[in-house]
């Protein structure tokens, strides 16, 4: 690999202009298509074949008047005043009127005659039905009924919309994001010592991130997608195409410390070698994403697919955008000589940490994997859901209808289910007694606080009642509450009929459940997988099990902290958190495929630079030394960056991105400081010699993929006056005078 790398890069300098300008006509052309032709992102994470959607695609055929979309206008009336007086309820009628005038708007409920008003008579909402599903319900509608309401505003009253159409889109680039990456270029100023190296990783992330992103938007055009994906591959393709860059950038200013390395040889074998960890750290995180398909859930399928893609684009953009840029500077990417003040040999601080590991490996192991264990304690309790509007800013439209519907109807309001119930099979003379007997027995369980006389759809095939739970929708009573109504299906089933529940909470237990039972099978695909690059990239057996049992302890420990945040409500001030709830669903399986791809960066950085040691050397005690020096600077300023840009996305307003960001900023924190910069080390010591065997049976089957760069051409002879010039006897080298 790394010889073909060689070649490659040697071309790319040579023809820089045209390598560069293709890059940017790249991103003026795929750029046009996403900004004209994206398509519409979806809020909603449905999965196929669950009950919950089966009952969706039922109403939806048979009962379209009951699958439509809906907003619900919540008020409160002002202090010492009631929904019922006469000039609280004219303003009210008149806000319905304008909302039964928004297109697309089917039905509108009247508060008083439906029981929509609370006991205490100061609070009622109104469902503003459409004829559109939810996610389908237009920006435009919601707008007009902002506008709506606007008059009960004016007037002292609480005017909030919540309903199943108001669920917010996942938006990115805040002024958080953007400190992030501010962030990111301080750190890479000092570890790459000048502000021109320290721009070139962002520039060429941004465009990498630019091409990726604009691209996804185009597909959504003909893909259903989540606002999330989008943002998944903002989040993931700027953090790797900047330490992808980094890496390579790093590895040619290091050989250009040589004053006899011409710049254009270095910029060669820095690809050849730091771009062969990028190419096999970067396949690592693509078959990663890509292998979420494995659990069947399109939205998960194409958030997968976004990130994917994305970090393919950051890979190329390292291989190819990065060296053509590298040749335009040439020269003046040498860094300066080294005064007598300086004279400290490069990496004697990871020396010494090196050196301070293995002196005692056990006592590092046992009190690494102890202290990561702990941290993972409260993934136990970890429970699965989608945030409810509770979780969503204080400030929101959507929490405060959340919290004033609490008030006046229970926290079971908000969970509220809707037991559908296909009566096709039902003679026609035991429909109306079925349906009774059902409602006993449903608003017989002990967390049901009321159920709807049933509602059937004009042919008389379907009829839905509502369910209201006496526990709120993130509350755990409220799972087991849905499994216990479809306990009941036999008993319809036994008439002749089909008993469905579904709602928004039963749809987001589904989704829970369906991602639960798939995360066992994706962990172990991804450890096997695991085991499999690294045995090829390092030809050694007990590096990848090494490798593995670290990722496990990072991903556990990530869960922990995730958890113990999100779940339990710790830092729920500092990190602007509204309410404690359930671990996103889709957030462990999506963290252990991200932090998987990210971790195997680190891994390969740092065991390849041991290893191509260790080929010279063939002393493992020295290769340790020698690997964590040369790589420690390196990795901890690319952990750094990505703990910058996932930690900027913490603070970002949608639930769901924010616990994303927490989650891989705290996976790769304690993956690069304490795995691989701690754990690595000392076991890699206590392994010795071990570490880099292999049965000689299994090396004859493995192919040598040669990472390190140990077949590159020797370094020809330079003039040193030639070198310092930057021209060496390489043809090309000249070209850069002129640039």
């Amino acid at each position: 690999m790394a010889s073909r790398l060689y070649a490659f890069a040697r071309w790319m300098v040579r023809h820089r202009r045209w390598v560069i300008s293709a890059w940017i006509l790249l991103l003026a052309v795929v750029g046009g298509l996403g900004a004209a032709l994206h398509g519409k992102t979806s809020t909603e994470f449905s999965v196929p074949g669950v009950e919950s959607q089966q009952a969706q695609d039922l109403l939806k055929e048979k009962f379209p008047e009951a699958a439509g979309g809906v907003v619900r206008i919540v008020v409160a009336a002002p202090s010492g005043a009631s929904i019922a007086d006469p000039a609280q309820r004219q303003l009210l009628d008149h806000t319905l009127h304008e909302a039964a005038t928004v297109p697309g708007v089917v039905a509108v409920s009247e508060p008083t005659s439906v029981g929509a008003v609370s006991p205490d008579g100061t609070i009622a909402y109104a469902d503003v039905r459409f004829t559109d599903e939810a996610s389908e319900v237009p920006e435009s509608a919601k707008e007009a009924l902002a506008e709506a309401v606007q008059p009960l505003r004016d007037a002292g009253m609480q005017a909030e919309l919540g309903g199943s159409a108001m669920l917010p889109q996942a938006e990115a680039g805040g002024p958080a994001e953007l400190v992030g990456v501010a962030i990111a270029f301080i750190v890479l100023a000092v570890a790459l010592g000048s502000l021109v190296a320290a721009g070139l990783p962002l520039l060429t992330a941004l465009l990498g991130v630019a091409v990726g992103v604009l691209g996804t938007m185009f597909v959504s055009r003909f893909v259903e997608m989540t606002g999330t994906a989008t943002v998944l591959a903002l989040m993931i393709g700027l953090a790797v195409g900047i330490d992808y860059a980094l890496f390579v950038i790093s590895r040619h200013r290091e050989q250009l410390a040589d004053p006899h390395m011409p710049w254009e040889e270095s910029i060669a074998r820095a690809t050849a070698t730091a771009g062969s960890a990028v190419v096999f750290a970067g396949a690592t995180v693509v078959i990663a994403l890509a292998a979420l398909a494995i659990t069947g859930i399109p939205f998960l399928t194409i958030m997968g697919l976004a990130g994917a893609s994305t970090v393919l684009i950051a890979v190329l953009v390292a291989i190819s955008l990065l060296p053509a840029v590298l040749g335009v500077f040439g020269e003046r990417m040498r860094p300066p000589p080294r005064t007598p003040h300086k004279n400290r040999a490069p990496g004697a601080w990871g020396m010494a940490w090196a050196r301070m590991i293995t002196r005692r490996p056990v006592v590092v192991l046992i009190i690494g994997v102890v202290g990561l264990l702990a941290i993972a304690l409260p993934a136990r309790d970890l429970r699965l859901g989608l945030p409810s509007y509770a979780s969503q800013p204080e400030s929101s439209t959507q929490h405060q209808s959340y919290a004033l519907l609490t008030e006046g109807f229970g926290p079971g309001f908000n969970a509220t289910l809707a037991a559908v119930v296909d009566t096709e099979g039902i003679p026609q003379d035991q429909r109306q007694s079925t349906m009774q007997q059902l409602r006993a027995a449903l608003i017989s369980d002990e967390n049901v606080a009321a159920v709807s006389p049933p509602v059937p759809n004009a042919a008389g095939s379907i009829a839905v009642m509502s369910v209201v739970p006496k526990s709120s929708p993130d509350a755990e009573e409220t799972t087991e509450l849905v499994h216990r109504l479809r306990d009941k299906a036999p008993q319809v089933a036994d008439a002749g009929g089909e008993l469905y529940v579904t709602g928004q909470t039963a749809m987001a237990i589904d989704v829970a459940g369906k991602l639960g039972g798939a995360l066992p099978l994706f962990i172990a695909i991804i450890v096997i997988l695991a085991l499999l690059l690294l045995t090829v990239a390092f030809r050694s057996v007990l590096v990848p099990v090494k490798a593995a049992l670290g990722f496990l302890l990072s991903v556990g420990a990530s869960l922990g902290a995730a958890v113990w945040v999100f779940q339990q409500g710790h830092l729920n001030g500092l990190l602007d958190v509204a309410a404690a709830g359930p671990v996103t669903s889709f957030l462990p399986i999506l963290l252990t495929g991200v932090l998987f791809g990210l971790a195997m960066d680190y891994e390969v950085f740092l065991v390849s630079r041991m290893r191509e040691h260790y080929e010279k050397s063939e002393d493992p005690a020295e290769a340790i030394a020698y690997g964590v020096s040369h790589s420690a600077r390196v990795i901890v300023a690319a952990a750094l960056i990505m703990v910058a840009v996932f930690g900027g996305f913490i603070f970002n307003v949608d639930p769901i991105i924010k616990s994303i960001g927490f989650a891989l900023a705290f996976g790769v924190f304690v993956d690069a400081f304490v795995v691989r910069m701690t754990l690595v080390p000392a076991a890699m010591a206590l392994l010795g010699r071990h570490a880099w065997t292999m049965p000689r049976w299994l090396g004859r089957l493995i192919p040598d993929v040669d990472i390190e760069g140990t077949r590159l051409p020797a370094l020809a002879a330079t003039d040193p006056a030639a070198g310092a010039s930057g021209e060496s006897t390489h043809t090309g080298s000249k070209e850069s005078v002129r640039v």
